[in-house]
């Protein structure tokens, strides 16, 4: 065979596993965004749930009314671009909201009302739906990551713009946990 079957032969290899990096690559970026969505969902559906909160237990404890617009304000704050900005804005709102849960406990016709009991319950549930939704983003994350920063996968990756995507972390492990609901 001559040379240029050769060359022809080689091209037409490295343009195959051009073609699979780049595809798989852009598979793992469209897995990524799909969970950053589901974050968004659960986050917003925890957002809903708040200002009724709030307001159930501003009719039932008035005098607390810093704490309230603490609650309210951490959640206005939300609306950050990056990964970053939004755990930020996250963590004041846990944050806010694990202050607001401690005082809500102190008063029994809070503890007894039943629309209070029932958002708490719905609170809880989210709580939960966020945490698997941030897992499965940061899974998503690191697989993304992994292809992007592996050998050879690595060279394809930077030619096409596909950088390191953050992790939705947490600043402390207790904001980890959902806030407990126990009003028993």
């Amino acid at each position: 065979m001559s040379p240029v079957v050769y060359f022809v032969i080689v091209a037409v290899l490295v343009g195959l596993w051009g073609v699979t990096v780049y595809n798989r690559l852009v598979r793992f970026c469209a897995r990524r965004e799909e969970g950053w969505s589901g974050v968004l969902v659960q986050l917003k559906r925890r957002h809903d749930l708040i200002p009724n909160l709030v307001a159930t237990a501003k009719g039932l404890a008035g005098h607390e009314k810093d704490l309230m617009m603490s609650v309210t304000q951490a959640r206005a704050a939300q609306g950050g671009a990056s990964v970053a900005d939004v755990a930020s804005a996250e963590n004041a709102l846990t944050s806010a909201l694990g202050r607001f849960l401690a005082i809500a406990e102190n008063y029994p016709q809070i503890k007894a009302d039943a629309a209070f009991t029932q958002l708490m319950g719905d609170l809880s549930k989210v709580e939960d739906d966020v945490q698997l939704a941030r897992r499965y983003y940061n899974g998503t994350v690191r697989e993304y990551n992994v292809a992007v920063q592996s050998f050879p996968s690595s060279l394809l990756a930077g030619l096409f713009g596909f950088g390191k995507a953050d992790f939705f972390e947490l600043s402390s492990p207790s904001e980890a946990e959902a806030p407990k609901v126990d009003f028993a």
